[in-house]
């Protein structure tokens, strides 16, 4: 069993062109999300994992929820199938936090 610890990145270092994965569940997603994240809830991850590999291409995957906990998790899988993941530590509490833009559903800007 590997125990490595989880690669992290602070969500104000997330690059604006980065590669976003959001594990919320569709509620939380309709509450408000980063523009041009990928959407999967963490349920369906294993499922399209492949849609993770196809979109993200060679890019690096940041992976978000709200807090981290579950986006942890999710990096874990994505690293152990020779995913270039990393979790977006503090989740999309922090990426509010730091100023990061977030949509509704509709795409107009929305405050968390």
């Amino acid at each position: 069993m590997n125990f490595a610890p989880i690669p992290t990145v602070a969500a104000s270092d997330v690059p604006a062109d980065g590669f976003l994965l959001d594990v919320r569940e569709p509620d939380e997603w309709a509450a408000g999300h980063a523009e041009g994240a990928l959407h999967i809830p963490i349920g369906e991850v294993v499922a399209r994992a492949g849609e993770v590999s196809e979109q993200a291409g060679d890019a690096r995957v940041h992976v978000v929820c709200r807090v981290g906990g579950r986006s942890a998790q999710v990096t874990q899988f994505l690293v152990a199938q020779g995913v270039d993941a990393v979790n977006v530590d503090g989740g999309m509490l922090d990426w509010a936090a730091a100023g990061r833009p977030l949509v509704s559903d509709r795409g107009e800007p929305f405050v968390l």
